[in-house]
C-alpha cells in the first residue's frame, strides 16, 4: 500500500488559504523515485515522498472572484535523500498581475506549473566523477613557496571561474574538479534545478544543481563534460592573518570575472555571520561575487565569497566560508581526493601532543602563525620546536615556544588579560 503523507497544516498557514464549502480543491503531489525522500517547501521540512494535499483550484488556473483564493508568492521544492543528488525545483510561475475588467490592479499571483511534482534522484557517483585535489599542510610539514604576481595568478586561476545565471540574477561559482563540477554559494542555487554556467572563454553549459547545504549556504553544480580547468583548495591552516587575498567574481554592476585585491583581515568563528570558521577580508566583494573563490597568492582556494556587510560607517567588511568548511563536505564525495603536492618538504618522522585550553574559552589557536581551531583543543605538531599563539578579541595575545619530543603529551593552559 502506497504510503501519502498529508502536509496540511504546514501549507494552510505557507498558503494562506481557506476553503468555503463550494470552492473547487485539486490535489498538489509530490513523488519521488526513490521513495522515501525529505520534502522542503521554501525551506521548510513538509515531509517525506510521497506527499500530497490538496489545495485551492485556482492554485493552477486564475480564480474568478476577488473573494477567491489566490497564491501571492513563489514556491521553491527541494527534494533530498542521502546517497542522492538533491533537486531543487521552481514550483510556480509568475508574478502576474490581477486586472479586473473596470482596470483595477489587485495585485500580483503565482500558479502551480503542475499539480504533480515527480521527481527522479540521482546517485550522486554519477554527479561526482573525477577527482578533488588540495593542499594539505598538516602539523607534521612546512610549506615554502614564492608567491604570485597577480598577473600570473589571475591568469591561471580565472579560466575555471564561472559565471552562474539564473532568470531573476547571477552569481559566481568556481570549477573544482575537470568533470565538471562547480562550487558556489547555495543562495546562488536556491530554488534552481539547473543553472547556466558560462565560462571566460564565452562557452554556455547547463550545469544542474547536485548538492545544496542551506546552513553553510554552500552548493554544488554539475555541467557535462571533461577536461575542464579547475581550482586547488588549500587547508585552513596555510592561511594567515595580514596576507594577500584574491576575488574572482560577477558583481552585477561591473563587467564579467572582475578581479580584487585585498588581505586576511581575521580567520575564525563567528555565530553573528554563521556556521563554521569564516575568512574576513577587504578585499572589494558585490553583489554578483557570491559563490566565486578568495584565492592565496599561489591561486589556491581559501575561502568562497558570501557576505559583504553594508551598514553605515562600515567600509571593507566581507566574509568568505573557510576551505575547511568546503572539504568537510567534499570528502563525502572525494574521501580520498586530498593529495599533498609532490614537492613537500621533508620533515621529521613523529609527532607529539598538546592539550590547549584557554581562559575565556574559544581563543583563536595559531600554530607556527597558522590558525588550526579555536581552544580547548588537542594538537599533535611534529617532534621540533613550535610557538603557540592565542588571540581573543579584547585580550592580550598569550604565547609560548614548546620543544615537542616524539610521543610526548603536554597540557597549556592560557589566561588571557583584558587588553585594558
Amino acid at each position: 500500500m502506497k504510503r501519502h503523507l498529508v502536509c496540511f497544516s504546514y501549507l494552510s498557514v505557507c498558503f494562506l488559504f481557506f476553503l468555503s464549502p463550494t470552492a473547487r480543491a485539486d490535489t498538489l503531489r509530490i513523488t519521488s523515485n526513490p521513495a522515501g525522500a525529505t520534502v522542503e517547501i521554501d525551506g521548510v521540512k513538509v515531509g517525506i515522498t510521497p506527499c500530497e494535499t490538496k489545495v485551492p483550484g485556482v492554485y493552477f488556473h486564475k480564480t474568478h472572484s476577488v473573494f477567491g483564493a489566490r497564491l501571492e508568492h513563489p514556491m521553491n521544492l527541494r527534494i533530498s535523500m542521502e546517497g542522492y543528488a538533491t533537486k531543487e525545483i521552481e514550483m510556480t510561475e509568475g508574478p502576474m498581475q490581477w486586472v479586473a475588467l473596470n482596470g483595477t490592479n489587485h495585485g500580483n499571483y503565482w500558479l502551480f506549473k503542475t499539480n504533480h511534482f515527480d521527481v527522479v534522484l540521482e546517485p550522486v557517483s554519477k554527479s561526482f566523477t573525477g577527482s578533488l585535489v588540495a593542499t594539505v599542510v598538516g602539523n607534521s610539514r612546512v610549506e615554502m613557496r614564492p608567491e604570485m604576481s597577480v598577473e600570473d595568478l589571475v591568469e591561471k586561476s580565472k579560466p575555471a571561474v564561472v559565471l552562474l545565471l539564473r532568470p531573476d540574477g547571477q552569481g559566481t561559482g568556481f570549477l573544482i574538479s575537470d568533470t565538471g563540477v562547480i562550487a558556489t554559494n547555495e543562495h546562488v542555487a536556491r530554488g534552481r534545478e539547473t543553472l547556466v554556467a558560462i565560462l571566460p572563454s564565452g562557452q554556455k553549459l547547463e550545469a544542474k544543481v547536485v548538492y545544496v547545504d542551506q546552513n553553510l549556504d554552500f552548493a554544488l553544480v554539475k555541467a557535462q563534460g571533461s577536461g575542464f580547468p579547475h581550482l586547488v583548495l588549500a587547508d585552513l591552516s596555510t592561511v594567515r592573518q595580514g596576507q594577500t587575498s584574491i576575488a574572482i567574481g560577477n558583481p552585477g554592476l561591473g563587467l564579467p570575472f572582475t578581479v580584487s585585491k585585498g588581505i586576511v583581515s581575521a580567520v575564525g568563528r563567528d555565530p553573528g555571520v554563521g556556521p563554521g570558521t569564516w575568512i574576513q577580508t577587504d578585499t572589494s566583494i558585490n553583489p554578483g561575487n557570491s559563490g566565486g573563490p578568495l584565492l592565496d597568492a599561489h591561486g589556491e582556494v581559501i575561502g568562497m565569497n558570501t557576505i559583504k556587510v553594508v551598514k553605515p560607517g562600515v567600509q571593507g567588511i566581507a566574509f568568505a566560508l573557510s576551505s575547511s568548511d568546503m572539504l568537510e563536505v567534499l570528502h563525502r564525495f572525494y574521501p580520498t581526493s586530498a593529495k599533498l603536492p609532490q614537492d613537500a618538504v621533508s620533515m621529521p618522522e613523529g609527532t607529539g601532543t598538546i592539550n590547549i585550553t584557554s581562559d575565556p574559552d574559544g581563543a583563536d589557536i595559531f600554530l607556527d602563525e597558522n590558525f588550526v581551531g579555536n581552544a580547548p583543543a588537542t594538537l599533535k605538531p611534529s617532534i621540533g620546536i613550535h610557538t603557540i599563539r592565542l588571540r581573543s578579541p579584547g585580550r592580550v595575545d598569550w604565547e609560548r615556544s614548546i620543544n615537542i619530543l616524539k610521543d610526548s603529551q603536554a597540557s597549556l593552559k592560557a589566561i588571557l588579560k583584558p587588553t585594558s
